[in-house]
């Protein structure tokens, strides 16, 4: 069995060359992202193996089934590159990882809230240049304020439970409300009044035609002035045209980005050496009270050890029984 695997990174390779303990299972690597630029490559493969900013659309899913293939195997949880329709009409099964360490994104988030708080990446140069003045770098207690959580599944669930750990008021939004983190304190209340109580606000929410540009101008509007927002989410939840006026108008106090809404074009590259043409990302940059890291929430041993195991486990089940524990339900 061949499994193509796209958007491969050396990280990549070392951990699914670990956990491919079959001698039948022979993994080709592109470090390209899948499109219809590179979908004519595949040859004699069972299954594609697909990254978050791999374009799974019509065409591409149409080549990749007209060239045999039967299994696409996203190694994440999201699945809003994937165009699901086309996949159950062409008779491609999907399967994704729906949870690989969510405290990995969880204390990713939880970080880049400390840094854009207590401004320890300042410090940081600061005291390396022997200036250990604290002018500029004040902060405020997260203790006692409320926090804002949009989507409470694994990941947002984990979250929560940092935040109460830390002492602060916890409300969030989900269609599915969860019963052991309302047990655990957490208020559960409508979008529009955890977005226009919430001192911090953070999402943990997959991308949907219905939440694109969740957040916009009209719905800051109804946020607190000075509210700290956290994506480690999706880009496209948030409108960068639009923040960035919040954030030049001030009523945003602070933004965390790990997602960006066009990242395939900039993230897991190194563009130290490049002019990016990307003027939002670059304004976004400028800011102060804005911190972008690329996509790195999820990074850890324990989380790219389990997207190795289940995506292999995944595929294997497919192959063998037919019948994986990760397939997604197709529209």
């Amino acid at each position: 069995m061949k499994i193509t695997l796209f958007s491969a990174k050396p990280y990549d390779r070392q951990y699914f060359d670990r956990f491919n303990n079959s001698q039948d299972i022979e993994i080709e690597y592109y470090e390209t992202h899948l499109g219809p630029h590179i979908a004519n490559v595949v040859e004699d493969t069972y299954a594609v193996c697909a990254f978050v900013n791999d374009k799974l659309s019509a065409p591409v899913l149409q080549t990749l089934a007209e060239r045999g293939v039967k299994v696409i195997a996203l190694r994440c949880a999201g699945f809003n590159n994937v165009d699901l329709e086309a996949a159950s009409r062409l008779g491609l099964r999907v399967c994704r990882v729906p949870a690989y360490s969510p405290e990995a994104v969880a204390e990713h988030t939880v970080a880049m809230l400390l840094t854009l708080n207590r401004k320890t990446h300042k410090a940081y140069n600061r005291v390396r240049e022997q200036n250990f003045s604290l002018n500029g770098l004040l902060g405020f207690n997260l203790h006692g304020k409320t926090i804002g959580v949009v989507g409470t599944g694994k990941i947002g669930k984990a979250f929560c439970k940092i935040m109460l750990g830390f002492g602060c008021k916890v409300i969030a939004y989900d269609i599915y409300e969860d019963a052991d983190l309302k047990q655990a304190g957490v208020n559960y209340l409508p979008l529009k009044e955890v977005l226009a109580t919430a001192d911090v606000l953070s999402l943990h929410c997959p991308l949907t035609p219905e939440n694109h540009y969740m957040i916009n101008g009209e719905s800051i509007r109804k946020m607190k002035k000075g509210v700290v927002i956290i994506n480690t989410s999706r880009g496209g939840l948030i409108c960068t045209t639009e923040i960035i006026e919040a954030l030049k108008e001030k009523h945003v106090g602070a933004l965390g980005i790990d997602v960006y809404e066009q990242e395939e074009k900039l993230f897991f590259r190194d563009l130290s050496e490049n002019i990016i043409d990307d003027d939002n990302i670059q304004r976004l940059m400028s800011f102060p009270n804005v911190l972008v890291t690329a996509h790195q929430a999820f990074f850890t041993d324990e989380a790219m050890r389990q997207i190795a195991e289940v995506t292999l486990n995944s595929i294997t089940g497919f192959y063998t029984a037919n019948e994986p524990a990760n397939e997604m339900i197709l529209i």
